[in-house]
């Protein structure tokens, strides 16, 4: 068997960045609008009355400043509140598979090799724009890859999912080198109408491109990757097909990201910690020597917590990488972000973690040495 290494990342980030202001503004003045509509049935006591948001109360609860968008028009709509997306016809490209090859080309380009050498795509993601044909045959066609393609969802853990699979098809011989790409355009599955999750996410796509360790020129060994599942109810999506099939109106308010965030601090925070401490010491690998984590970008408070205890103090910002202040929760894509953004200062030899956790529950760990 061979080796697995990262041998290169792309992002593409949105043209359209959204503030906290922008984002508050909008909301306040459908809260606005809500109240005075139903004041007598308010006063009544029949309906609870909604209450406004702020920057202050956004950045607090979560470390978000802003988040980059595909549309930025419907959100900044009272009336509308939600992306302005057309649906395209069949013979172009989507545009989950038009984010993700921008991603792709750009790490194709850092990798420096033609995409014959690409033998599979993996398009992982928390949400696919439709059930079929696969985004990422989408992609592969795209880009002109020869060999096989899917998608594969485990929400914000799809991309260390993504990693683990596609390392696994090269240690085994399956392929030369994998694509695994991750489009999320989580503006279109998010309720901007709730206050407790109206800002959390912004869109983003990114690709890595891992390849056997004999062809690759640099680039991160791949030291070990675990995978870990545990069903929970706390953070869900019921967005499906068979929505159809339902009568009309029952489970409106769950076809949208909806989560109990309390609980889902509580219960993923000593998961994700114990599971990397565990796997670090089945590796040899001391976590407190790691010179840098690039965690799953969900809430800054959180990723603090999860850094402590895997270092044992209090992790610098050198340390813990933190970019959802400006891209907000990008789900699968997050460590991904932190990770292309924050490596280029790694010695030879030198040791990180890529990390995710979401709903599912699910967690991934990827620990990758400096070549």
């Amino acid at each position: 068997m061979t080796d697995a290494v990262i041998a290169a990342t792309g992002l593409y980030t949105p043209p359209y960045s959204l503030s906290n202001a922008e984002l508050v503004e909008t909301f306040n003045a459908y809260v606005a609008r809500f109240n005075a509509t139903n004041a007598a049935a308010i006063e009544s006591g029949e309906v609870q009355a909604l209450a406004p948001s702020s920057p202050e109360f956004i950045e607090k609860a979560s470390g978000i400043k802003s988040r980059f968008v595909v549309d930025k028009t419907g959100l900044v709509d009272p009336e509308r509140m939600a992306p302005n997306i057309p649906e395209r016809p069949n013979d172009q490209i989507s545009l989950l598979a038009e984010i993700a090859v921008e991603a792709a080309k750009q790490a194709i380009a850092r990798w420096g090799k033609d995409v014959s050498q690409i033998d599979a795509v993996i398009c992982a993601a928390s949400n696919m724009q439709r059930a079929y044909p696969a985004m990422a045959i989408e992609v592969q066609q795209a880009l002109g890859i020869q060999g096989f393609a899917f998608d594969m969802n485990v929400a914000c853990s799809s991309a260390t999912f993504g990693i683990k699979t596609a390392a696994d098809f090269v240690t085994s011989g399956s392929a030369r080198a994998v694509l695994m790409v991750n489009p999320e355009i989580c503006s279109g599955h998010l309720n901007f109408r709730d206050r407790d999750s109206h800002f959390i996410f912004g869109d983003v796509a990114t690709a890595v491109i891992v390849e056997r360790a004999e062809d690759a020129t640099g680039g991160w060994d791949i030291l070990g990757t675990r995978l870990k599942t545990q069903f929970s109810n706390n953070i869900r999506n019921n967005f499906g097909f068979l929505n159809r099939a339902a009568p009309d109106g029952i489970g409106a308010t769950d076809k949208l990201f909806v989560q109990e965030g309390r609980k889902v601090f509580r219960e993923v925070v000593p998961m994700v910690s114990e599971m990397i401490v565990d796997h670090a010491g089945d590796l040899g690998i001391d976590p407190h020597g790691l010179k840098r984590m690039w965690l799953h970008q969900a809430n800054i408070n959180m990723n603090e917590m999860i850094g402590k205890r895997v270092l044992g103090r209090e992790p610098t910002s050198a340390e813990n990488v933190i970019i959802l202040d400006e891209y907000a929760n990008t789900s699968s894509a997050g460590s991904i972000i932190a990770f292309h953004k924050a490596n280029d200062d790694f010695a030879a030899g030198e040791t990180g973690l890529i990390c995710s956790f979401g709903a599912g529950y699910s967690a991934g760990t990827v620990f990758v040495r400096k070549r």
